[in-house]
């Protein structure tokens, strides 16, 4: 992780996600949005998951929905290289 890596995540009631220091989102659905931030990859996890508001510039990003999980991975997984190839 970039040690000037900026990066923040504010979970309110399991229902709304807050993040700044987004890069990229690489994929997402309903139950799984998986991005890209300053501080390696997130996998958010749950049901009826929408992204509400997407800002590229600033990296900024809310999702609301009902919140199972929040995973921090370092880099991209195996599959998103995969999707990207055969979209």
């Amino acid at each position: 992780m970039p040690e000037n890596a900026m990066h923040d995540l504010i979970i309110e009631s399991r229902k709304k996600v807050t993040m700044t220091g987004i890069n990229d989102v690489e994929s997402f659905d309903e139950e799984t949005i998986i991005a890209q931030s300053e501080c390696g990859e997130i996998s958010l996890r749950g049901r009826g998951l929408k992204i509400s508001r997407l800002s590229v510039e600033s990296g900024d990003m809310v999702v609301e929905g009902e919140i199972d999980s929040v995973i921090y991975s370092e880099g991209k997984s195996a599959g998103s290289f995969f999707s990207k190839v055969f979209r």
